[in-house]
């Protein structure tokens, strides 16, 4: 797909690694929708990208609740006359341990609420937006691209059981909708990182955060512009689809 002109909608796009995406897409004369549950930042992200010769606008949206996500699909296909593209970069990591033990007791465990809610976001918002991106593509004959960012941590990692599991959702459902959309001209991608230099990585504790550097081959974390970079490849390669490009710095074996 040649970016120039066509429609492309990121989630998450208020800050890190959605605005990234937007910004990068935006270079590549794509016009933008951003959404994100933070109105009034989407808003001045929007205007800021405005700035690169695009269009964009801004949509504050909760991703899980399917009113609100089928509303603001339609809104955005009125509004920008078709959608050629999304990117669900929503996302939200509520770490724990399944159990917590001390001295052979079980002193806590993992809230439902906490697991919950992170299935919710990861997992039903990426379904609730790529089925409505791909229900106005289809309405449109519009042919399209659909990219979901999944997580080295797809594999299993101690401490993410939630977190894990919704990144492996992710990157089946990749697969899924691949075989499903091709006949409409629609292609999925999936991105699997490990960690990300984003506002989050930076909260982490420091003994963590370099602990986590040197079990990376890279001996770094990925920065935001590299997967944006791989987000574009996804867009342009025209025979890729179904697929989980992993870009973790080698971390994964």
């Amino acid at each position: 797909m040649n970016l120039q002109d066509q429609v492309i909608v990121v989630t998450g796009a208020a800050q890190g690694l959605g605005r990234a995406m937007a910004e990068e897409f935006a270079k590549q004369g794509a016009n933008i929708a951003l959404v994100d549950m933070q109105a009034e930042v989407v808003e001045a992200a929007a205007t800021e990208i405005e700035k690169l010769g695009v269009r964009a606008k801004g949509y504050g949206v909760n991703v899980t609740d399917e009113q609100q996500v089928e509303t603001v699909f339609a809104k955005i296909a009125a509004d920008f006359g078709q959608i050629n593209g999304l990117i669900n970069s929503a996302g939200i990591m509520r770490d724990g341990m399944l159990l917590k033990v001390k001295e052979g007791q079980v002193v806590d465990k993992m809230p439902l609420q906490q697991f919950q809610s992170v299935l919710d976001v990861n997992v039903t918002g990426t379904f609730l937006c790529s089925r409505e991106a791909a229900a106005q593509m289809v309405t449109t004959k519009s042919k399209g691209v659909i990219v979901n960012i999944s997580s080295v941590s797809r594999a299993g990692n101690a401490g993410q059981t939630n977190y894990s599991a919704s990144k492996a959702a992710v990157s089946t459902m990749t697969v899924s909708w691949g075989k499903e959309l091709a006949r409409f001209g629609i292609r999925t991608g999936c991105i699997a990182p490990g960690l990300v230099e984003t506002a989050m990585a930076q909260q982490m504790r420091p003994e963590m955060r370099e602990r986590f550097i040197k079990s990376v081959p890279m001996q770094r974390l990925a920065e935001v512009e590299e997967l944006a970079h791989a987000a574009k490849f996804i867009f342009e390669n025209d025979y890729f689809t179904g697929r989980t490009l992993e870009l973790d710095g080698g971390t994964r074996v």
